[in-house]
């Protein structure tokens, strides 16, 4: 289950049906040990086909409501303030990379 703060945020930029399908692929992903397409799509409990189920998932991990500005950004932000004084110096770094064929952003 998500924190609080993610839910609400997640739920204002993202729709009904995406809200829950991404509720659906965290809960996914904490059971998995293997992160492909296709054993995410073979295991989603969704009533419809698996090539189906394998295009529904490609289309939302692209969908344009899932950019770092948006989303990441803004939670990024909330746990900072959340976690941190405004007294004391901070030093944040941000790195956006590619391993492979997989984009990663990372906060330390």
């Amino acid at each position: 289950m998500l924190p609080i703060f993610y839910q609400t945020h997640l739920q204002k930029h993202l729709s009904a049906n995406q809200y829950i399908l991404l509720n659906l692929l965290v809960e996914l992903l904490q059971g998995q040990k293997q992160v492909r397409l296709e054993r995410l799509a073979s295991n989603l409990p969704l009533p419809i086909k698996f090539e189906s189920r394998r295009r529904l998932l490609q289309r939302f991990l692209i969908c344009p409501q899932l950019i770092t500005s948006t989303i990441w950004f803004a939670i990024i932000s909330y746990l900072l303030d959340s976690y941190f004084s405004d007294s004391k110096k901070l030093i944040i770094i941000i790195d956006r990379t590619q391993w492979r064929e997989l984009n990663l952003l990372m906060v330390s």
